[in-house]
């Protein structure tokens, strides 16, 4: 059995993966890791965990943990893992950061979009970026991931394969992307309130929102060169689910087959992306509570323009799912293994 502590295991993320690794049939979560809520039973601070589970809440001391586990979950704020992490604790264990503070190569542009100083940047070159659809042979046997952003996961498979075979021009991408209210975290927040965010959707983040490099970054690679593009995100009032609608032009004309062949050709094989059928547009209620990402396009020949559609959880597949699914590439495990759940509807 894979010993495995959650850091951060009472917010929203975080719960998520208790959810999920209960049900993986090779791990014991040895630690149930919490600053708010420390000695208090964990169903106590989550009722659906009644008679499942009923372990105390500990702190964060990720040394004692270290000697532990064989993987550490940090579903915590920027930050924090960067403050924790050392050579010994590395030495011990292995980690899987769902915070930001790994995902980023270039420490100054961590440090730029993000407003701190980055406590651990020895660490940055060894990290790997944890999209485990691009970058899966390099996180086989690692002993850290920097575990993607809901957002950028969605925007990132999405946009990918046209990026990566040159259908569109990198630059022009503006992706229009929106998130349900579980996004912004369970700390209580005057803007997240009820009465603040039903019946109201919002831009935030507008030219600033901190994925906007990760995303630049990434499909930098894809291109093999540096690129700009537009990221606007907005709230929704819904508790789970990204949506996002991304446009670009295309850099040759090219048919719906052609663009569909792009897509087949990275995707066909994965089980987690589905490219759904012509003119079927992606809906988060198709991938709610699963590690499903969907996603469709559609040419618009008019404008020379292709607008590209993606849709997940934000809490599985933008997070504690694809942490799970790193997680079994880093062990050997089936990647899909925990991971079988089918989307809940209604």
């Amino acid at each position: 059995m894979i010993k495995a502590g959650i850091i951060g295991s009472t917010g929203y993320a975080g719960q998520e993966l208790v959810r999920l690794l209960l049900g993986h049939k090779e791990v014991e979560i040895v630690w149930y890791g919490s600053r708010s809520y420390i000695d208090k039973k964990y169903y106590e601070v989550f009722g659906n965990m009644f008679e499942i589970a009923d372990a105390r809440c500990m702190d964060d001391n990720m040394m004692e943990l270290a000697a532990k586990a064989d993987v550490i979950f940090t579903a915590t704020p920027q930050g924090l893992c960067a403050s924790l992490v050392n050579a010994d604790i590395l030495s011990k264990t292995k980690i899987v950061d769902l915070s930001a503070d790994f995902r980023i190569k270039d420490v100054a542009t961590y440090e730029k979009w993000y407003g701190i100083e980055h406590k651990s940047p020895e660490f940055i070159e060894e990290a790997v970026y944890g999209l485990c659809e691009i970058n899966r042979e390099y996180i086989k046997g690692k002993r850290l991931i920097a575990n993607p952003g809901c957002y950028t996961t969605c925007s990132i498979l999405s946009l990918y394969p046209l990026v990566k075979e040159g259908v569109v021009d990198p630059d022009s991408i503006i992706i229009d992307a929106k998130s349900g209210t579980s996004g912004a975290g369970r700390g209580a927040k005057i803007n997240n309130l009820y009465c603040e965010v039903n019946e109201n959707i919002k831009a935030y983040g507008v030219t600033t929102h901190r994925h906007t490099p990760e995303i630049e970054e990434q499909l930098g690679y894809a291109c093999g060169r540096p690129i700009n593009l537009s990221f606007t995100p907005h709230l929704v009032p819904m508790n789970r689910g990204i949506l996002i609608t991304a446009y670009a032009n295309l850099s040759n004309r090219v048919s719906y087959d052609e663009v569909k062949a792009v897509y087949d050709k990275y995707y066909a094989k994965e089980h987690f992306v589905r490219v759904l059928e012509k003119d079927i547009c992606p809906e988060t209620r198709w991938v709610e509570g699963s590690n499903y990402v969907d996603v469709n396009f559609k040419l618009d020949l008019r404008t020379n323009r292709i607008i590209v559609m993606g849709a997940l959880d934000n809490l599985v597949k933008g997070a504690a799912g694809q942490a799970v699914q790193n997680m079994n590439l880093m062990f050997g495990l089936p990647e899909e293994t925990g991971l079988g759940h089918v989307p809940m509807f209604p």
